[in-house]
């Protein structure tokens, strides 16, 4: 496939191969052009030839370096009067920061610049490339974003860019990619912004590799890859910084509400087609499909969308039990304050009870407990169809007591703390008992609006024949009616 690839002008194509570990040095099996070099020099795809000269894995050439005056120069040795070459920083458009031994040495960095060359430069210890980053951004990062250099990026350069509300043309901006979060500081110095890559709804490449679309809640950024060089780097970075980065839940891909895209797809899943299944979460999936749809969530749990008919509800149970079964740092309750969970099942007064069980939900980070929250909300759901699915609270509770806790099942307390969670929902989460919320029959209008007072564990059913009652609506045999919660951005 890389021999493929360099034949072309799709670099991001050949970047993604090597990052999957292709070799750079492969043999093509053509004498007369035996390596994925020689093809891409055949072919006249110069930055291919570029892309290529960087992967090999080739002795550097040890060099003295001086940074002076907007010159970064470099010598065959310090006693040299003559530098063998030099970069003007004010031609450089991107610095990018290597994973240690990325090309045989302990750290190394990249310098590309505007006329389409790269430049890869190392040392014997990630300070000294630090040290030598930074000075190199300071020289030609514009004192408008001066402000990005206090972070500890992985990339930093310059780009195009627009919002999705701009009409007009792109405008130059400033970006520094830190872990999971992008930096935006635009040319004029105006407009500071950072982008949550893990909490965007939509990621994707529009054209050949030209334009990357970073969709948000309320907003939408499209960033320009005016050099394909350069742009071929943010592409794969920010991709990777915007996918699952570990197996803790902070570490996922999130939704608004801190909760994993993963377990609020699953979730959302058996809401809409598993609540009536019986033996939901007690039955077990295909084994095959559950570790494949699994490896998929976690690989990119944004980018898939869940289908009756693709997917049995069995099979994505399967998955969301075994997501919190295999997180790190012993899962959902956390290993600090996992014994403290289990400890609490010993008070014997309910009311003091609950409240060691809102004091420790509380001192939980901030992504366990929205996940917490979340999952005890739909397990609260599934229980109200115990008639149909033969879920009662306790027989959730059997299961995903060991489960959550990471335990064998031998002891009861894991399955107590499950079953009180869900038993005790609305007083342990804070949940309002009522709500008061604005319901439309058939249309959205003045004169089909009914305002409806809707406490906590009131159905979707229930709501219905409240609705219909209060118009003096008769449902008649096999005349079907549905209700739909609608969010703020008018999305069903």
């Amino acid at each position: 496939a890389l021999c493929v690839a360099v034949t072309t002008g799709d670099v991001a194509e050949t970047q993604a191969l090597l990052c999957c570990g292709a070799a750079a040095r492969c043999d093509t099996g053509d004498p007369a052009w035996p390596t994925p070099m020689a093809l891409a020099q055949r072919s006249g795809q110069t930055l291919q030839v570029e892309l290529l000269r960087h992967n090999l894995s080739y002795e550097f050439s040890r060099r003295w370096c001086a940074l002076r005056d907007g010159v970064l120069s470099y010598y065959e040795s310090e006693r040299s009067t003559a530098p063998s070459g030099h970069i003007c920083t004010a031609d450089i458009v991107c610095l990018a920061c290597n994973p240690p031994r990325t090309h045989g040495m302990e750290s190394t960095f990249e310098v590309y610049i505007e006329a389409e060359r790269l430049y890869l430069f190392g040392a014997d210890s990630a300070d000294t490339t630090r040290e030598w980053v930074w000075s190199l951004a300071k020289s030609f990062v514009p004192p408008c974003a001066e402000e990005l250099l206090g972070h500890d990026f992985e990339r930093v350069g310059r780009l195009r860019y627009k919002g999705g509300l701009s009409l007009g043309g792109t405008q130059e901006g400033w970006f520094a990619l830190v872990a999971s979060t992008l930096y935006l500081c635009s040319g004029d110095g105006e407009q500071h912004e950072a982008v949550q890559l893990r909490k965007l709804q939509e990621l994707s490449v529009q054209g050949d590799n030209e334009v990357l679309v970073l969709v948000e809640r309320g907003r939408t950024l499209y960033i320009h890859g005016e050099r394909r060089l350069d742009f071929v780097g943010w592409l794969q970075a920010i991709q990777k910084a915007a996918g699952s980065g570990g197996d803790t839940l902070a570490e996922q891909q999130l939704t608004d509400g801190d909760v994993p895209v993963l377990v609020d797809r699953c979730i959302d899943y058996i809401t809409q087609y598993g609540l009536t299944s019986e033996g939901i979460y007690r039955k077990s999936g295909q084994n095959s499909k559950t570790s494949k749809l699994l490896e998929t969530l976690r690989r990119d749990a944004r980018s898939v969308r869940l289908k009756e008919g693709e997917q049995h509800v069995d099979d994505v149970a399967n998955a969301l039990k075994r997501f919190f079964r295999e997180l790190g740092d012993r899962g959902l309750f956390t290993e600090s304050w996992s014994p403290q969970w289990l400890k609490a099942t010993a008070l014997e007064d309910e009311e003091e009870r609950m409240g060691e069980y809102r004091r420790l939900l509380g001192a939980l980070p901030t992504v366990n407990r929205a996940t917490l929250k979340a999952l005890i909300n739909h397990l609260f759901r599934v229980q109200l169809f115990a008639g149909d699915n033969q879920m009662s609270t306790h027989n959730l509770a059997i299961v995903f007591g060991p489960t959550l806790f990471q335990t064998d099942g031998q002891e009861h307390q894991a399955g107590r703390v499950v079953e009180e969670l869900v038993g005790h929902y609305v007083e342990i989460f804070n949940q309002a008992g009522d709500f008061i919320c604005t319901v439309y029959l058939e249309e959205k209008g003045t004169e089909a609006e009914q305002h409806v007072k809707i406490p906590a564990a009131m159905t979707a059913e229930e709501l219905t024949f409240e609705i219909l009652e209060r118009r003096n609506i008769v449902s008649r045999e096999k005349e079907y009616w549905s209700c739909f919660e609608v969010n703020e951005r008018e999305e069903a």
